[in-house]
């Protein structure tokens, strides 16, 4: 299984933000942190915006932050709203499956009950516990203003 690039950048643009707390950031930073296309960077923090994960600021001097507590942002939850569809093969999709064995097909089955523990493990995780190791992280983007950084993170409770 393999996720869209929209939702890898969008787990890339929080983890990010999570290690800002609360100091805004740019697309282009976050972008440069990452060395991926600001573009496409845009969609992802439009969409993370209109959804509320993320609170944007217009103007100059704008950018974006967390909309939630690192804690209250769930990994699972989050690839349920920026993947969309998790029909990993053509008879998940009931509208569209051409394949002649799918109603006596064992696989669909067991791919439906991975797909099921694949969330299950991802559901179990927020933003707070993806970035536990803020140091290590911040010294893998060298955007980061390290001040930001050497604050102690917002409390998870």
């Amino acid at each position: 299984m393999q996720l869209t690039q929209f939702s890898d950048y969008s787990l890339r643009a929080l983890i990010y933000l999570g290690l800002r707390d609360g100091a805004l950031a740019t697309i282009e930073e976050i972008a440069a942190a990452y060395d991926i296309s600001e573009s496409h960077l845009t969609k992802v923090v439009h969409k993370l915006g209109r959804l509320g994960v993320i609170d944007t600021v217009r103007g100059r001097g704008g950018g974006m932050r967390l909309g939630r507590r690192p804690a209250d942002i769930n990994i699972g939850a989050t690839l349920r709203l920026t993947e969309g569809n998790l029909t990993i093969v053509e008879c998940f999709d009931v509208v569209h499956n051409t394949c002649p064995i799918a109603p006596v097909c064992g696989l669909n089955g067991v791919l439906a009950e991975a797909l099921q523990a694949f969330m299950s493990v991802l559901d179990r995780y927020t933003l707070a516990d993806i970035i536990k190791n803020r140091r290590d992280l911040a010294a893998l983007l060298p955007m980061l203003d390290e001040e930001v950084v050497r604050r102690r993170p917002v409390s998870s409770s």
